[in-house]
C-alpha cells in the first residue's frame, strides 16, 4: 500500500469498524450494535511481526525486525507501531495482508518533515484520530507529533526540552511523555510520565494541565489535588471517562469528565493487584484490559473490578507488554517491546492453543557489546565472581530455597563506582528500583546493574544530574532517582556506587529470560577448575536417602513408586578465594548395565538441568534444589549445592520426574553423573553411584 493511500483505509473502515469484517472474524448478519465483551477468556497468542532478534528492517511477519516496539494503533485493518530504540520509526501494515512499511522517522533526532526525513528520538504511545492523524508520544523530544494522511510530520506541542509548562504548543513543556489519546472532539490527551500529571491539547493548540501536581504521589481528586506517579499510557471510554495507568501506584485510575480523579483498582487488604500497569485498551461496555511490566501478563478488568490473566501467566510471559489496541472483534494487538515482537490475543477455540505460542527475546537476539567490560575499574582487568545464573539463593526469613540467581556477581569494594559496560539507551519506563535497599538497580537496555546506589556516590551526591534525577519528597529527603526512557549511556558511564552487597550483580535480558552473563566473556576471566561431586543420593517419595548396600552396591526396591536422584555438586573459577563455591552450568545422568553399556534411552547424558537462561517460574528454586540446599540454614559461608536431576529446569522449561525402578531389571547397574561449568569443565572424580535393582 503507497503512504499516501493507507489513510483512505483508515478513514472508510473507522467509521464502519463495528459492521464490516475485520481480519480473521468475519461480522455475523443481525441486531446492529456490538455484542457485550466477554469476560474470563483465556487468548490464543499469534505472531504479527518479529522474529525476537533487535534489529531494523520491515518487510514481511517474518521478515520485519524492531528494536523497541513500544505503541500500537488499529485503523480499520491497517496497524500503526511505534518502533523506538535505535530506529525510532513508525511503520505500519495492513493486517488482511501486507507487509511492514516505514512511514516516518528512521533516525534519532527532533525534525519534522515527509516520511524519512523526519526524526523521533523514542517514540511511545501512539493514537488515530477521527479523522485520520496519527498522534506520537515523542518521548525522548518531550513532545507531541502528528503524522497526516499524506505522511507528513509536524509538532504539536513541546519544543525538545524537558520541563512542565502551560500554554501554546510552541511554548509548552512536557517531561518524557509517554501516552497519548484522542476524543471524538479532537482533543488530545497525554499521559506526562515524568510530570505526573495528565495534560491536554485543544484543537486550537493550546496546553493545559488537566490533573496532577508538582511531585509524584497517590491522591484522589480535582486537578492539581489529584497525584499520580508515573502514569503511561491513557485511554477514553464511550462516556467520556479517561482511564490512567498509572505504573508506580500499580493502580487504574480514572478522570471523569468533569475532571474529578478516582481509582478503580488499587490495593487490596494492603496487596497489589495489579503489576505494572503500562499500557490500556477499554471496550465499548467499560471492559479495561491493562498490560503488566513487572508479571509480563495482560489482564482483563471487569466493570465490577474482577481481574483475570487472559494471556502471559507464568511460563507464557511477555517480556514487556508494552501497547495494546482493541479490534473490532474484541481481539487484541499488543507489541511486547522487550521481545521485538507483536501479537494478537484472541480467544481460544475450547480454550486451549493446538501449539506453544512463541515468545519472549529469541535466543539468537546478539548479547550486549561490552567488549569483555567489566562493570568496575579496570574494566579490562581481573576481578572476582561471587555468583552465577541458576544458583539457589535464600532469604533473610531463613528460607534456604527462596528464588534462584538471576545474574552474574562481580565482588567490590563498598562505594566503588559501577561503569557501563555497553552502549544502551533506557528502553523501561521504571529504570530504577527499591532506593536504599539491598537489591537496588537500575535497567539499562539488556543489562539490569544491581546492588547499587543508583546515579549516586557514597555520600549519596549525585553523579550525573543531566541523566539522573534526583526526586526528594515533600520532607526534603531522598524519595527516588529517575533515569528517562531514551536517556543514553556510553562503556564506562558511571551508574552508581556499591552499596553494602558488596558486589555488582549484572544480568542479561528481561525478567523470565535472563541469559547466563557469563557469555560476555570477561577479560582475564578464566576457569580451567573442574566442578567438584561432593555425594550422589536416591530419594524416596518421603524425600529419605536410601541408604541400604548389598556388595558395596545401594540397594533399590524395584518395587518403589519412584526415586529422586540428588548430586551435591559445586564449582570455582581461576583466582576465586578457596571457600568462594559457585554453581554449575549443567548436569545430567546415564544408567549403564553392568557391562557398562548405557541402557537404551540413555545413550547420551540426560542433562535435564541447563542454566543457559533463567527459568520464570518461582516454584524453580524447588524443582532444581533438593531440601539443605543454599546458605542460611547452614550458617556458613558456602553454599550447598544439592542439584534433583531427575527434574527438569533448562530453556525455561520445568518439569518434575522421577526415576522408576520398576523399568529396570533386577540386577546391578550404575548412574554416571555428567556435571560441567560454562567453560567445559567437567567433574572427574565422584561421578558414579554403583545400584542394585532387587
Amino acid at each position: 500500500m503507497d503512504r499516501k493511500h493507507w489513510i483512505t483505509a483508515v478513514v472508510v473502515v473507522t467509521g464502519a469498524a463495528l459492521a464490516a469484517s475485520f481480519l480473521w472474524v468475519p461480522t455475523p448478519k443481525g441486531p446492529v450494535g456490538p455484542a457485550p465483551t466477554p469476560l474470563g477468556w483465556q487468548a490464543r497468542i499469534d505472531l504479527l511481526g518479529g522474529d525476537g532478534v533487535a534489529g531494523n528492517a520491515a518487510g514481511s511477519a517474518a521478515q520485519v525486525r524492531f528494536s523497541d516496539p513500544w505503541g500500537v494503533a488499529l485503523g480499520g485493518t491497517v496497524l500503526f507501531v511505534a518502533d523506538a530504540g535505535d530506529n525510532n520509526r513508525i511503520l505500519y501494515r495492513d493486517l488482511l495482508g501486507g507487509a511492514f512499511t516505514l512511514l516516518a522517522g528512521g533516525r534519532e533526532g527532533f525534525a519534522d518533515g515527509q516520511g524519512a526525513a523526519a526524526a523521533f528520538n523514542t517514540p511511545s504511545g501512539i493514537a488515530l484520530d477521527r479523522h485520520g492523524n496519527l498522534y506520537v508520544a515523542d518521548t525522548g523530544n518531550h513532545a507531541i507529533r502528528r503524522i497526516t494522511p499524506q505522511g507528513q510530520v509536524s509538532t504539536v506541542a513541546g519544543d525538545g526540552t524537558p520541563g512542565f509548562a502551560d500554554g501554546a504548543g510552541a511554548q509548552a513543556r512536557f517531561n518524557g511523555p509517554m501516552g497519548v489519546s484522542v476524543g471524538p472532539d479532537d482533543r488530545i490527551y497525554v499521559a506526562d510520565t515524568w510530570n505526573d500529571r495528565i495534560r491536554v491539547i485543544t484543537p486550537d493548540g493550546q496546553v493545559a494541565t488537566l490533573a496532577g501536581g508538582e511531585r509524584p504521589g497517590w491522591e484522589d481528586g480535582a486537578g492539581a489535588v489529584a497525584r499520580f506517579d508515573t502514569p503511561t499510557d491513557l485511554k477514553l471510554d464511550a462516556h467520556g471517562n479517561l482511564w490512567v495507568a498509572d505504573l508506580q501506584n500499580n493502580a487504574l485510575r480514572v478522570i471523569s469528565p468533569e475532571g474529578t480523579v478516582s481509582t478503580r483498582v488499587g490495593m487490596r487488604d494492603g496487596e497489589r493487584v495489579l503489576w505494572g500497569p503500562m499500557a490500556l485498551a477499554v471496550t465499548h461496555d467499560g471492559v479495561v484490559y491493562v498490560s503488566e511490566r513487572l508479571s509480563g501478563r495482560v489482564v482483563q478488568v471487569s466493570p465490577h473490578g474482577h481481574i483475570v490473566a487472559v494471556a502471559g501467566n507464568d511460563a507464557q510471559r511477555f517480556a514487556r507488554p508494552a501497547g495494546l489496541a482493541l479490534a473490532p472483534d474484541g481481539s487484541l494487538l499488543m507489541a511486547d517491546a522487550d521481545a521485538y515482537r507483536v501479537h494478537r490475543l484472541a480467544p481460544a477455540a475450547g480454550g486451549l492453543q493446538a501449539s506453544p505460542p512463541v515468545l519472549g527475546p529469541s535466543p539468537d537476539n546478539p548479547l550486549p557489546a561490552n567488549q569483555r567490560r567489566w562493570p568496575l575499574a579496570p574494566q579490562l582487568g581481573w576481578h572476582e565472581v561471587t555468583g552465577t545464573l541458576g544458583e539457589v539463593r535464600g532469604n533473610f526469613s531463613g528460607e534456604s530455597r527462596h528464588h534462584l540467581h538471576s545474574g552474574f556477581d562481580v565482588r567490590g569494594d563498598v562505594g566503588q563506582t559501577v561503569l557501563a559496560i555497553a552502549p544502551g539507551k533506557v528502553s523501561s519506563p521504571a529504570s530504577t528500583w527499591s532506593l536504599g535497599g539491598q537489591a537496588e538497580g537500575f535497567s539499562l537496555d539488556k543489562l539490569d546493574y544491581i546492588h547499587m546506589k543508583v546515579g549516586r556516590d557514597a555520600g549519596n551526591r549525585p553523579l550525573d544530574a543531566a541523566r539522573f534525577q534526583l526526586l526528594d519528597d515533600e520532607s526534603g529527603r531522598l524519595d527516588r532517582v529517575r533515569v528517562r526512557r531514551g536517556t543514553r549511556f556510553q562503556p564506562g558511564d558511571a551508574l552508581g556506587s556499591i552499596n553494602n552487597q558488596a558486589h555488582v550483580h549484572l544480568a542479561v535480558g528481561p525478567s523470565g529470560y535472563e541469559r547466563n552473563a557469563v557469555r560476555l566473556g570477561f577479560a582475564n576471566y578464566a576457569d580451567h577448575v573442574a566442578p567438584k561431586i561432593d555425594d550422589i543420593a536416591l530419594l524416596d517419595a518421603n524425600d529419605q536417602r536410601l541408604v541400604t548396600k548389598v556388595d558395596g552396591r545401594l540397594r533399590v526396591p524395584r518395587d518403589d513408586s519412584g526415586l529422586q536422584l540428588v548430586v551435591e555438586a559445586w564449582d570455582q573459577v581461576d583466582d576465586n578465594l578457596p571457600r568462594r563455591r559457585l554453581g554449575l552450568y549443567t548436569l545430567g545422568y546415564q544408567i549403564l548395565d553392568s557391562n557398562g553399556r548405557a541402557l537404551p534411552g540413555y545413550e547420551q547424558p540426560r542433562m535435564n538441568i541447563l542454566f543457559n537462561r533463567m527459568p520464570p517460574q518461582r516454584e524453580a528454586v524447588k524443582v532444581a534444589y533438593a531440601a539443605d540446599s543454599g546458605i542460611t540454614v547452614h550458617g556458613s559461608s558456602s553454599t550447598r549445592f544439592r542439584y534433583v536431576l531427575t527434574n527438569t529446569v533448562r530453556d525455561g522449561l520445568l518439569a518434575t520426574g522421577l526415576l522408576q525402578p520398576a523399568e529396570l531389571l533386577p540386577g546391578n547397574y550404575t548412574i554416571r553423573i555428567t556435571a560441567k561449568d560454562y567453560s567445559g569443565n567437567a567433574a572427574m572424580a565422584g561421578t558414579e553411584l554403583p545400584i542394585r535393582v532387587q
